[in-house]
């Protein structure tokens, strides 16, 4: 009887492999999906009741992937081979599109810096900062974390952004720090850390063009949206006519 049940699984594991190598993934839906990369942790299990599970718990494929590693042991069936592969494959993917970027050479404006950059915070479940750093002909000399912190708050070290600018003699530079949250409103922190950049960056000649605030499903420029008109002034921004979110912790000054 277990070597018949052992035929049907493995019966089944063939032809949605076959499937994949025929279609690709667009035709499946996500607990097929689940379903196949968990044929690589358990090896003799029917794995689609467990992918069913995994969608009732978290929502989506998205929400199983996102999901913490102990919340995921949590499930029946998930032991730590599975949850690990199921938390390393953001993480893959991440280290896909960097590599990707490492023949991009032009970055002609917010929008490409942007694309350029949001790719660099998939699967991070931490707020921390990222700085790019271009020459005048507007190519990538550093792109790079400088700062990482708890999923509320990170610290940004203005001296360490400004020696990085100076030691590749930038001339244009981003900014762009991730809300785990998913809120991508600025908080009166997020404002007053990029006025003291932006100051400390034209000290030494360097642009601050742009500061990012990236969710895992949206941006906000601080450019395009009207803030910087109050960051490189001088105004309160108590006294600003846009939206600041509330601050949930106390941030330290760079």
């Amino acid at each position: 009887m277990a070597g018949k049940t052992e035929n049907l699984h493995n019966g089944h594991r063939q032809r949605l492999r076959g499937r994949y190598r025929r279609e690709g993934l667009d035709g499946f839906a996500d607990h097929e999906v689940l379903e196949l990369l968990l044929f690589y942790a358990i090896p003799y299990q029917d794995t689609n009741p467990l992918a069913h599970r995994l969608l009732e718990r978290f929502g989506s494929l998205a929400g199983v992937l996102d999901a913490p590693e102990e919340e995921l042991l949590k499930v029946k069936g998930i032991g730590e081979n599975a949850a690990l592969l199921l938390k390393i494959l953001p993480d893959i993917y991440r280290r896909y599109q960097i590599s990707q970027q490492k023949d991009v050479q032009l970055i002609a404006g917010e929008n490409d810096a942007a694309a350029y950059l949001q790719s660099r915070f998939i699967g991070k479940k931490q707020e921390c900062v990222l700085l790019m750093l271009l020459n005048s002909r507007h190519q990538a000399l550093f792109c790079d974390e400088v700062s990482e912190g708890t999923a509320t708050t990170a610290n940004i070290y203005v001296r360490r952004i400004v020696q990085k600018a100076v030691r590749y003699d930038a001339v244009f530079a981003f900014l762009a720090h991730n809300h785990p949250s998913g809120e991508i409103l600025p908080s009166v922190q997020d404002l007053e850390a990029t006025q003291l950049i932006a100051q400390a960056l034209k000290n030494v000649n360097v642009q601050l063009v742009d500061h990012f605030i990236i969710s895992q499903k949206d941006y906000l420029s601080l450019k395009q949206s009207g803030y910087f008109q109050y960051i490189l002034s001088t105004e309160k921004y108590e006294n600003c006519q846009y939206k600041v979110a509330e601050s949930t912790k106390e941030e330290k000054r760079p």
